[in-house]
């Protein structure tokens, strides 16, 4: 959808769109009621500003939308396609990648009580595990803010990618 579009979308309309980029409804609300944006980057920035900083509900509600990384999502709806089109540079053919993968997830969920999140578009498998390895040593507060963090950039990306100036 072209940026145009997007400005002149109903409040309904738009949220239910930026939800696709991160499932917030007080972070859709608020970069909904910020249009116009004149620029595709007005509109990142202001999709940045809204989720900084996100409450713990709200990067419970966003998380519960992400699958783990090398698995790929299911269904139709935007934020499976979304996810799919990021974790496609995980290369799931490789069975040691797919189990350590799956490996590291596991012991990332029992530590942390939720899924691993990383930006994963234009990252490769090693990218990933190298941070999954990293990120199971921090404490329960140091990751929840990677993970906050990690959510802001994917949304922001996602808007970016569905906007056309």
């Amino acid at each position: 959808m072209t940026l145009d579009e997007f400005n002149r979308l109903s409040p309904s309309e738009a949220r239910e769109v930026l939800l696709a980029c991160a499932h917030v409804t007080r972070w859709a609300d608020a970069v909904a009621d910020g249009r116009p944006y004149a620029t595709v980057e007005d509109a990142a920035d202001a999709a940045l500003a809204a989720a900084d900083p996100w409450t713990d509900d709200e990067v419970d509600s966003a998380l519960a939308r992400h699958p783990r990384i090398g698995e790929r999502a299911q269904g139709d709806a935007a934020d499976a396609s979304m996810s799919r089109s990021e974790q496609s540079g995980v290369d799931t053919s490789d069975d040691e990648v797919t189990r350590r993968l799956a490996d590291g997830n596991r012991a990332y969920e029992e530590r942390f009580g939720h899924v691993f999140l990383v930006r994963a578009a234009g990252r490769s498998a090693e990218e990933i595990l190298e941070q999954l390895t990293e990120r199971l040593g921090n404490d329960a507060e140091t990751e929840r803010a990677n993970a906050a963090r990690n959510l802001r950039e994917i949304a922001a990306l996602r808007l970016k990618g569905m906007l056309i100036p």
